[in-house]
């Protein structure tokens, strides 16, 4: 079973974000072949600039030990939210490092649309994450069209997501001393 966490940074609880990352999720995968985990940032501003915090600690646990993340948030100023950054500044460098992410950002219009891919996604790779495939950008006046853009976008990115597969089979085969071997040469 997956386990796999949706993260979201905007400041109003239950948002729309919120709803277009999960709804990415249920489009993506089987139904039934993962658990799902919801942090809606917005549900946890008291905790945020605690330093040390147990409660923060579990919930960047809980993201760093997914198999699969869907990091979401609105357009804020170009980029994404300082609450979504706030919460990541919690990861050391490589603290995502072997969970998959799918950036999502949300925005008023196109304008904006490379932040998601420009933006967010530069720093989802320096905290050790792995990004096999473009991040969504959702217009928030398509609500209506929620299931078909996003299903567009799994039919559109899918198949990367479907060609790791023989990868890690590959990379798992070997023995664990020529993998080293080869990393040294």
């Amino acid at each position: 079973m997956l386990k796999v966490s949706v993260l979201v940074g905007n400041p109003k609880p239950s948002s729309r974000t919120l709803r277009i990352a999960t709804t990415l999720v249920e489009n993506l995968l089987g139904p039934g072949t993962y658990d799902l985990t919801v942090i809606d940032l917005a549900e946890h501003t008291e905790h945020i600039f605690q330093w040390p915090s147990d409660y923060m600690a579990e919930l960047t646990e809980t993201v760093a030990t997914s198999n699969l993340v869907v990091v979401a948030s609105p357009t804020y100023k170009a980029t994404y939210t300082g609450l979504l950054k706030s919460f990541l500044d919690r990861y050391p460098h490589n603290g995502l490092r072997g969970v998959t992410a799918i950036p999502v950002m949300t925005g008023a219009d196109l304008t904006h649309s490379m932040g998601v891919d420009v933006n967010l996604r530069p720093l989802l790779v320096e905290l050790g994450a792995s990004l096999p495939t473009r991040g969504l950008y959702f217009v928030a006046s398509q609500m209506d069209h929620l299931d078909e853009i996003t299903s567009a976008w799994v039919a559109e990115n899918a198949d990367v997501l479907r060609l790791l597969q023989p990868l890690v089979q590959g990379v798992l085969a070997r023995e664990p001393a020529a993998q080293f071997e080869g990393a040294r040469a």
